[in-house]
Parts: C-alpha cells; structure tokens; sequence
C-alpha cells in the first residue's frame, strides 16, 4: 500500500473505499471491487477498438429486443425508437450510463470478446460477467462487472493518451453526465463536454461513474496545469453510499489540487 500525505484518511469508513491516481497514490489498489456501471467501461473500450479498426461500423443499426430492457439508469426504455446505430449506443451508455443501450452493445460485441480485450490491456482481474439486469437474482452471476481501482485506473490513462481508440473511449467520457461523486469534489465546467487539453477554465473533467446498492465508483480523466487520472470504488452497507460519496469527493479534492496549478509537479506522475 502506498498513500501520499495528502490523501484522506478511509480506513475507518463504513465500508471499503479503494483508490488508484497513478503516480501520487494508492489505497487498497488491487482488491477486486464491484463495479457497477464503471465496467461499461470496458465494454465501451471493445467499442471502440472496433470502431477505429473497422470491424463496427459506428452507423450500423441494432435493434433493441426485449431481453435488452432494463430498469434503471437511461433513456430508451422511455423512448419511442426501437432501432439505434452502435454509436447512439455507445454514446448513450457514456452519457447517462443507459442500462438498455448497454446490454444491446453486448449483446452486439459478446462478453467474451471484452474479455478478450480487457486481457490484452493487461487488464487481468477486470472483467464484465453479465449482461445487465434489474434485478438481480440468486442463478445470476453476482455482478455485472468487477475489477480494481489499479485497473480501471490504468483504462482511463489509455484514454488519457488521447490517441486511436482511447481518444474516442475520451470523448464518449467527457459527455458523462454524473459528476456527482468524485468529480463534485473538482472544481470544473460540469458541461464542458469538448474534450480539451487545456481547460476553459478551472479544470476539465472526463469520467464515468458507477451506482448500485451499496457500491458506488467512479473513474476519470482531469486536466489543468498537468493530466490526473483517477479510479475511485467503494462497497458498503446498504443505506451507507452517501457516507462513501462524500469521502470520494475529498478524494477529488485532492485529485483537483493535483492537477491544478498547486500540486508538485514531476514528469513521472503525470498521468
């Protein structure tokens, strides 16, 4: 474990709080974690890859079937049109995490080719198990998706490189629209969604968070005077998550003065 001097305290919290800035700090970086919507990620990241290859087509329309709706967080399950391209898709699964738009993308690309995907990322302990579901049942697997903060850390570093796939995945982050969690904690243009190298003002943020009962996490993309990255997981009792957002917003805190003009700088930390 590796802590700098200017991260919070969490272990006394009511519950696990894990968290990766690569290069500044670490807390319990490699206990697998649920993810929640934070593995949307990695689906959208086997998106991507496609997408800049070719082998998706951004344009190609997909069909929404029945075994695609779900409850929860989006759109289309309000929303008349039964037929989206695989970029609407994607976009939407960023933006307001939609849970139908990413069981169609799954469904499309295959668990086992994010699989695959993830491995080759060295993503070795991050994995999406399942489609999404509301609810979830005894005979499902136990989550939709589960990994570390090291990991996901590490997927939004990718993004932060800002070249070939990642710059899409970057893109599609900065039009999230939580910035509830470690974000609030971030002094930035919650609507700046212009993927920028130098902010407007302030800081500019990328991100996607991710909600379930008793988990709450999010992973992200800062810049300002330098490039923070950040991973940010916690699980707790149900009835506890606001107790752990507001720890992860003074992880943010510190993530903002990081990539602000008040952090030490060096070439290695960098995100």
């Amino acid at each position: 474990m590796v802590s700098g001097p200017d991260f919070p305290d969490v272990s006394a919290l009511p519950g696990t709080l894990a968290y990766a800035v690569p290069g500044w700090g670490e807390y319990l970086a490699d206990e697998v974690m649920p993810l929640a919507s934070v593995g949307k990620l990695l689906l959208l990241a086997s998106v991507a890859q496609g997408f800049v290859s070719g082998e998706l087509d951004p344009g190609e329309p997909l069909g929404l079937l029945e075994q695609d709706f779900s409850a929860g967080s989006g759109l289309l399950v309000t929303l008349s049109p039964r037929r989206w391209t695989l970029l609407d898709l994607a976009r939407l699964t960023a933006a307001v995490s939609d849970n139908t738009a990413t069981n169609a993308l799954l469904r499309r690309v295959g668990v086992e080719r994010v699989a695959a995907d993830a491995g080759a990322l060295g993503l070795e302990r991050s994995r999406v198990l399942d489609r999404i579901r509301e609810p979830r049942l005894a005979g499902h697997p136990p989550a939709f998706a589960v990994g570390t903060a090291r990991e996901v850390a590490a997927l939004a570093a990718v993004a932060a490189g800002d070249r070939g796939w990642g710059a899409v995945l970057l893109g599609w982050m900065a039009g999230c629209l939580d910035r509830s969690m470690v974000a609030a904690g971030i002094a930035h243009d919650p609507e700046d969604s212009v993927v920028r190298d130098v902010p407007l003002s302030g800081l500019w943020v990328a991100n996607k968070t991710g909600t379930d009962v008793g988990t709450r996490c999010d992973v992200g993309v800062v810049r300002g005077a330098r490039q923070v990255c950040y991973a940010v997981l916690t699980r707790c009792a149900a009835g506890r998550e606001f107790d752990m957002v507001l720890a992860m917003r003074d992880v943010g805190a510190v993530v903002g003065r990081l990539a602000g003009a008040g952090g030490s700088a060096s070439a290695e930390a960098d995100g």
